[in-house]
């Protein structure tokens, strides 16, 4: 059995108030930690991914803020406190600083941040 503190994991994505730091924990599975500033929207940085939206599912816990999730079926605000599963075809929005700790399938995961990281 693996554990891992947010201290721990080393960090993949910095930048504009934006911490993303992840740790592949096993069973195909990686565990992020994520902080994200108030207005950060990552719909532009999903641009060039099928229907330019994150396809990696997410499981996970809201600690702090409220984000809003966009898809092509619309919109749902997710609440500190909540524990959520984000499908596959999404992409966040925080409406206020949010922290939150998501669980995803390495591989689709690794895709999605390399994405990212290339759009500088």
């Amino acid at each position: 059995m693996k554990a891992i503190s947010r201290a721990e994991a080393p960090v993949a994505i910095e930048g504009d108030g934006v911490e993303l730091r992840m740790q592949k924990l096993g069973g195909g599975m990686t565990t992020a930690f994520v902080r994200v500033p108030e207005g950060a929207d990552f719909r532009p940085a999903f641009a060039g991914l099928p229907d330019d939206l994150c396809q990696c599912p997410h499981w996970g816990y809201l600690l702090k803020g409220r984000v809003k999730m966009h898809t092509r079926d619309g919109e749902e605000v997710y609440e500190a406190g909540q524990a959520f599963y984000w499908a596959p075809g999404h992409a966040p929005e925080a409406l206020e600083d949010s922290e939150y700790v998501d669980f995803s399938p390495t591989d689709e995961f690794n895709h999605v941040i390399d994405h990212l990281k290339a759009q500088g």
